[in-house]
C-alpha cells in the first residue's frame, strides 16, 4: 500500500535524509587508496551513532554491515570487509540509510579512487545524469513510467545496461516501502504521482549488459554478469506541489 506523507512528515524525513547526507560525507572525504571497506562502515556508523540515528542497512533482513560497499563489478549489496581494500583505479559504490525520529534516509554514490579511467568517469557522469534526467518527472500528474524511461533512455543512449533487477522504491517509517521505482519503463504508464510520495530513485548502471548474478557464498553481493564495471546514483525524494525535493542533502 502507498503512504502519501503529510507536511509534517516529509520534514521529519528531510532531517533523517540530511543525517544520511552527513553520513555520506563523513564517508566520501575517506576513499582513497590503501582504505578497507570495513573501514569505511566503521566511519558511516560512528558518524551516524554521533547524531543520534542508527544505520538503516545493519541486520536489515540479516545484512551484517552500515553500509553497502560494491566495488568494481559489485553492483550493491557489497559487504564491508578488512580484506577488501581500495586501489588506485577502482570504483567504489556507497549505499547509506540513517533512521532518525522514526523516519529513514537512503542515497548511494560511486566515487573514484584516485585516478581512474575515462570509461569509469563517463559510467559515473552518465549515472548521475540519468537520476536528474529522470526526477524531472518527479511532479503532480506525471506516471511512474515517465520518470523510469527517461532514466533508461539516457543511460542507454551512452551505450550503458540498466539494472532491472533490483529498482527503487518507496520509503518512510520503513526503508522499503510501495511503490517499486524502477529504473526503465514506459512514458504514460504507471502510478499517477500526488504530492507525498516519497521515493528513492537509484539508477544502477552497468558498462555493459544489463543482467546480474548473487554471489552464493555470502547471498547478497551483486556482480555484473559480464565483470565490468557499475556505478550507483541514489536520492531520497519527496513530490511537492512543485519542483521534486531532494530529502539526502546537507
Amino acid at each position: 500500500m502507498i503512504q502519501i506523507k503529510s507536511d509534517e512528515e516529509v520534514e521529519k524525513m528531510a532531517e533523517a535524509g540530511r543525517i544520511t547526507a552527513l553520513g555520506m560525507q563523513a564517508v566520501a572525504e575517506a576513499i582513497r587508496p590503501g582504505v578497507s571497506t570495513w573501514e569505511l562502515d566503521r566511519i558511516a556508523r560512528r558518524t551516524l551513532n554521533k547524531l543520534k540515528a542508527r544505520p538503516a542497512f545493519l541486520n536489515y533482513g540479516g545484512f551484517p554491515g552500515s553500509i553497502c560497499a560494491s566495488k568494481n563489478s559489485v553492483v550493491v549489496h557489497g559487504i564491508p570487509s578488512r580484506r577488501n581494500i581500495l586501489r588506485e583505479g577502482d570504483i567504489i559504490s556507497i549505499d547509506i540509510g540513517a533512521v532518525y525520529g522514526g523516519y529513514v534516509g537512503d542515497m548511494a554514490r560511486t566515487f573514484p579512487v584516485g585516478e581512474v579511467s575515462e570509461e569509469a568517469k563517463r559510467l559515473i557522469r552518465v549515472t548521475e545524469e540519468a537520476f536528474w534526467k529522470g526526477i524531472e518527472f518527479a511532479r503532480v500528474g506525471f506516471r511512474l513510467g515517465d520518470l523510469s524511461n527517461a532514466i533508461q533512455e539516457h543511460a542507454e543512449a551512452a551505450g550503458f545496461g540498466v539494472v532491472r533487477d533490483y529498482v527503487g522504491h518507496g520509503i518512510g517509517e520503513e526503508m522499503h516501502e510501495d511503490p517499486a521505482v524502477p529504473n526503465y519503463g514506459t512514458p504514460g504508464h504507471g502510478l499517477r504521482f500526488e504530492k507525498g510520495l516519497v521515493i528513492a530513485v537509484e539508477p544502477m548502471v552497468n558498462l555493459g549488459t544489463w543482467e546480474v548474478t548473487t554471489d552464493d557464498d555470502d547471498g547478497w553481493t551483486v556482480r555484473t554478469a559480464d565483470g565490468k564495471i557499475s556505478a550507483h546514483y541514489e536520492n531520497t525524494i519527496a513530490v511537492t506541489d512543485g519542483d521534486p525535493r531532494i530529502l539526502t542533502t546537507i
